[in-house]
């Protein structure tokens, strides 16, 4: 499985700040392929990996939002019991830290798409798709 771009943007910790920014996304075209907010610092953190994100960029520096873009490890995984603990199990072998994990739905499949936050995307997805090859086989 690929890396993906994912962005950090902060918002506003109040009603509607999200579904604003959401809105806006949707008129553009882009879809939220994962997702995650969790409050930090009296604002919410709010991670996201879309399917356009030259677009989503351009909406996020029109609202002065100034998104930070990492490369995070995606892997699609059965969803089944399990299968989470594969993946990070194998990362871990690898001497790879998770600092974030978060899930989402994998265009066209409605699959489960698992985002991890690593130190190292590229080398964390080999693994990851490989963990993702044995599940499929098993």
């Amino acid at each position: 499985m690929p890396t993906s771009k994912e962005f950090a943007i902060r918002l506003d910790d109040r009603p509607g700040t999200l579904g604003k920014v959401c809105r806006t996304l949707a008129d553009r075209g882009v879809n939220i392929l994962a997702f995650q907010a969790s409050p930090a610092e009296g604002k919410s953190l709010v991670r996201m990996v879309v399917d356009n994100p030259t677009t989503a960029k351009t909406v996020f520096d029109s609202e002065h939002l100034s998104p930070t873009e990492v490369e995070v490890a995606q892997v699609k995984l059965p969803h089944r019991p399990g299968e989470l603990a594969r993946a990070a199990i194998r990362l871990g072998e690898a001497n790879i830290n998770i600092n974030y994990c978060y899930c989402g739905i994998e265009p066209g499949t409605n699959a489960s798409l698992l985002i991890f936050g690593v130190a190292e995307a590229g080398k964390a997805a080999s693994i990851l798709e490989q963990a993702g090859a044995k599940a499929k086989s098993t």
